[in-house]
């Protein structure tokens, strides 16, 4: 390929005599009367700075697909930054490119026929300058420590994937030049930017994650397409300690995670979006994640659990989730606390010692339909692996040890799954310490969680109203297990049960747990099970349980002192 010559010499009035008015036109016509007055002698420089558009093609820039283009895009993007900022338009075309740097105060406008096109050597692409090692990797187009950048218009940024393919063993990729796994490109990298807007745009094909916006402030992101599914690892947003972010009217398709929001997020808005992935929606990690939004947002096909939290050395609070339908998913939601590590810390008396968290955690109105197990999409080019784990999955709160996951809530939920579960998987009682993956707590022999609609471990302050558990298929589960359960309240719920299960609901070493005007809408052996001796403070008040051969029944020590019903 060509390398087009370094631009940087380009004169600043030979830039402002070649701007037409035309191409102003194509950003809009507030440009126009300042690209009128750019003739030399009509204007002084200092009027021009900031509002200048800068046309890639005049700094030898060609859309034929073949020719490399990153010289001659930075060039632009340069003089666009030393100028105060303004507009660096891709006109139609397809313009091959390696790693480009946007910088503060500039636009990236993408025309509606415009395409970046990512190269598919290699050796185009570096690691993205002042980015962090472990984050840079290697880039096509990146900003750090700027401010004031924008990507806009209803173009495209190819990041040329598929010629990156990891493939199915050695994890090498045909470009690999000894990195392996990671030896291949983001599309795109924000690291401590602040104001940063992304608007319209469509973004496909990565070779690696599509977006990582890392430590910024004040990202909006309106009305943005990703299509992200040639390679493995194929995520669509990935936050890491970001604050201030609001996604509106997006529509994410891609291999990996959709919306990561991992380590300490803070103010962020999801709303009016749609998703689908083989892995998860909403997933997130360790770190202080608080005071999140989700709202109004459709997930469809979706195996790898929509809502999906995994912690440790967290402080997670204030989430809430609202107005979402879930459509052909596993999981749907699955949170896992462990409480405080050593690990990715040097300081071993601060992991102890340091207040950990996840509680505040609100759900409502929420519609899912739960397949039995994941399966390939069929635009996905490879085998996606299916982990044991993920058969017949349920809703899973699941913290260890001395730590509870606390107060949440689940309001107006209808959660429809596929049944097939079996008596051993009901059976099964020993759960592992486990909560990392959503899937791993269920991976020993028979694999899949016990219950088939909820499973809580270790939990304070659980609200469940207005929630309905049904399955299409046959279950031999309870819908509900609680185990070390404290102060629950339990209102309006409405579940099938199973002559082939020994109970509708399950308790054990519960505290204090209200049930009041339930429904059973099968035939059922029995609605409630209380598990061992250490239950106290259950009540169970009204409803209609008439389709139960028996209402409670007691096992391993537990008696008729540890609930008070009336029916």
């Amino acid at each position: 390929m060509d390398q087009i010559e370094n631009e940087s010499a380009f004169s600043r009035r030979k830039w402002l005599k070649s701007v037409s008015i035309p191409a102003a036109a194509v950003i809009g016509a507030s440009f126009i009367g300042n690209s009128a007055q750019a003739k030399e002698g009509n204007a002084t420089d200092e009027k021009m700075f900031g509002a200048q558009i800068y046309n890639i093609k005049d700094f030898g820039a060609k859309g034929d697909g073949k020719t490399l283009n990153t010289t001659a895009v930075q060039a632009a993007i340069d003089l666009c930054y030393q100028e105060k900022g303004g507009t660096v338009l891709v006109p139609a075309g397809d313009f091959v490119i390696g790693t480009i740097e946007l910088k503060s105060n500039v636009t990236l406008h993408l025309s509606n026929q415009g395409k970046l096109l990512g190269s598919p050597r290699k050796e185009d692409y570096t690691a993205g300058k002042g980015v962090p090692a472990g984050n840079g990797n290697i880039v096509m187009i990146y900003a750090a420590n700027a401010e004031n950048v924008s990507i806009q218009g209803r173009g495209t940024i190819d990041g040329n994937g598929s010629a990156f393919f990891t493939g199915q063993g050695d994890n090498t990729g045909p470009n690999s030049q000894g990195g392996g796994y990671f030896d291949r490109p983001h599309l795109l990298i924000f690291y401590k930017c602040y104001n940063l807007l992304l608007r319209d745009s469509f973004y496909t094909k990565s070779a690696y994650h599509c977006f990582r916006i890392l430590n910024c402030e004040q990202v909006n992101i309106d009305g943005v397409k990703i299509y992200n599914r040639v390679n493995k690892n194929n995520d669509g947003f990935h936050f890491n300690n970001c604050k201030y972010v609001h996604i509106i009217n997006c529509d994410v398709r891609c291999q990996d995670d959709a919306c990561a929001l991992f380590g300490s997020n803070q103010f962020v808005t999801v709303t009016n979006s749609s998703f689908s992935t083989r892995w998860s929606i909403f997933r997130f990690g360790s770190g202080d994640a608080q005071n999140i939004a989700i709202s109004n947002c459709l997930i469809y096909d979706t195996y790898g659990c929509p809502i999906k939290i995994s912690s440790g050395n967290a402080r997670l609070e204030n989430l809430t989730f609202s107005n979402i339908i879930m459509r052909n998913v596993t999981g749907p939601i699955g949170i896992g606390f462990s409480g405080p590590s050593k690990r990715g810390t040097n300081d071993a008396s601060q992991a102890t010692t340091q207040p950990t968290f996840v509680r505040n955690i609100v759900f409502n109105g929420i519609r899912a339909t739960v397949v039995p197990v994941p399966v390939n999409h069929p635009d996905i080019p490879f085998d996606v692996k299916v982990y044991l784990g993920e058969h017949f999955s349920c809703i899973t709160l699941n913290a260890l040890g001395n730590n509870f996951i606390e107060n949440v809530s689940f309001t107006d939920i209808h959660v429809s799954y596929a049944g097939g579960g079996s008596k051993e998987l009901a059976s099964k009682k020993d759960i592992p310490q486990t909560a990392q993956e959503y899937f791993t707590v269920w991976d020993p022999a028979p694999s899949g969680p016990p219950a088939y609609g909820m499973y809580a471990r270790n939990v304070k302050g659980l609200t469940l109203q207005n929630v309905r558990l049904e399955f299409d298929q046959a279950d031999a589960r309870p819908a509900l297990i609680f185990d070390n359960v404290h102060d629950c309240t339990i209102t309006g719920l409405a579940v099938k049960g199973s002559k082939t299960a020994d109970c509708t609901l399950r308790f054990t070493n519960s505290k204090d747990v209200m049930i009041s005007s339930a429904r059973l809408l099968t035939p059922a052996n029995a609605f409630l099970k209380i598990d061992g001796k250490t239950n106290a403070g259950l009540m169970l008040d009204g409803g209609d349980l008439r389709k139960a051969t028996k209402t409670v029944v007691f096992e391993n020590g537990a008696t008729i002192k540890s609930i008070k019903i009336r029916v």
